[in-house]
């Protein structure tokens, strides 16, 4: 199990993780801010320049997958991981990584308040290190308060929140401890194992009466995405994308799937690539619309979009495979695509 303790930057996450150690059996601290601190000595220097945090690169958040779940295989028992998190994208990416390992995941959010937290950085002297803090620390601290407080309607839904006013470090470990122990703060992410190979995909494209096409936004994964998942042993794509849009939104389509798209996904490390197909699903009936209904494990929501709106939520390998699969459908043939574009 991981216990995450989540928090803007001044929370307490450090001392009371601290605490937590002392309270819960077989516990280990476990700080992904080491790993920025390896990147920064391992990356080149263009490289670093490229981002403002180190959360912002895709290394750093798959060695926290990695790294936690190479910990827990070598001491076993329980991580405590204090490692402030407010970006959707990046909570998805991380915590769907565990869930694909088959680690479960509690997500504890210590919030002091804002007027608390701000003065609590001006006091701020001393790392729990026990290094000292100086002027800059304190300012870069301050500066992303409105990050935390930007990302509070998201994480208020997704963790088990903890108002810390007024509780020394201890107490607040004797609450979370808990409060993990009555089960709060448990992530249901649907847990698909990581793929070991190649993989066939099935997605399928439905759209409404404006000709705009539904998305749907995965618990599991940063970016939105087509209605589908792999292809089980045994299935056809097209009865994998009955089934996966019977599963994911609740509705039974009566009609043939059309093919609009093959593309060939190629490997990237990590990833294994495969064959991804996109279907034509036809039109969803306004009724049918009106009683989508989406598993919480797996999706948080839906929206029917243009072209033009998919541009801001896809992924761009989606999008590109979106574009041609709506290019498919406009010239009545399917295309056979190459990463996202047509194959010479």
């Amino acid at each position: 199990m991981i216990i995450w303790v989540n928090g803007a930057f001044g929370a307490g996450k450090s001392t009371a993780a601290r605490e937590l150690l002392d309270l819960v059996p077989e516990s280990t601290l476990y700080d992904p801010g080491v790993l920025g601190s390896c990147l920064r000595q391992l990356l080149p220097e263009k490289r670093l320049q490229e981002v403002t945090d180190y959360q912002e690169l895709p290394i750093w958040r798959r060695l926290v997958i990695e790294s936690a779940a190479a910990l827990l295989a070598e001491v076993g028992g329980v991580l405590v991981v204090p490692m402030t998190l407010l970006r959707q994208e990046h909570r998805d990416e991380i915590f769907g990584g565990f869930a694909s390992r088959g680690i479960e995941v509690r997500h504890l959010l210590l919030d002091p308040g804002e007027t608390i937290l701000r003065a609590r950085i001006a006091d701020w002297t001393e790392h729990p290190d026990h290094s000292p803090v100086g002027d800059a620390a304190r300012r870069w601290a301050l500066e992303r308060v409105p990050d935390y407080l930007d990302a509070l309607p998201w994480l208020t839904l997704d963790a088990h929140v903890l108002p810390t006013a007024g509780l020394t470090p201890r107490e607040t470990a004797l609450r979370l401890t808990e409060a993990v122990s009555q089960g709060a703060g448990a992530c249901g992410i649907v847990q698909t194992p990581e793929p070991r190979a190649e993989t066939v995909a099935a997605g399928v494209l439905l759209f409404d009466d404006a000709d705009r096409v539904l998305l749907v936004d995965p618990t599991y994964k940063p970016g939105w995405e087509f209605p589908g998942g792999v292809v089980e042993r045994g299935e056809s794509p097209a009865q994998a994308g009955h089934r996966e849009v019977a599963e994911e939104l609740g509705i039974e389509l009566t009609g043939g799937l059309e093919l609009l798209v093959v593309d060939w996904e190629p490997p990237h490390p990590p990833g294994h690539g495969g064959l991804r197909l996109l279907f034509d699903g036809g039109r969803v009936p306004t009724a049918d619309i009106d009683r989508l209904l989406l598993p919480p494990t797996e999706l948080r929501g839906w929206r029917f979009v243009t072209e033009e709106e998919a541009a801001d939520l896809l992924p761009s390998v989606r999008l590109d495979r979106l574009r041609w699969a709506l290019r498919a459908r406009e010239q009545g043939r399917p295309l056979n695509l190459e990463a996202g574009h047509p194959a010479e």
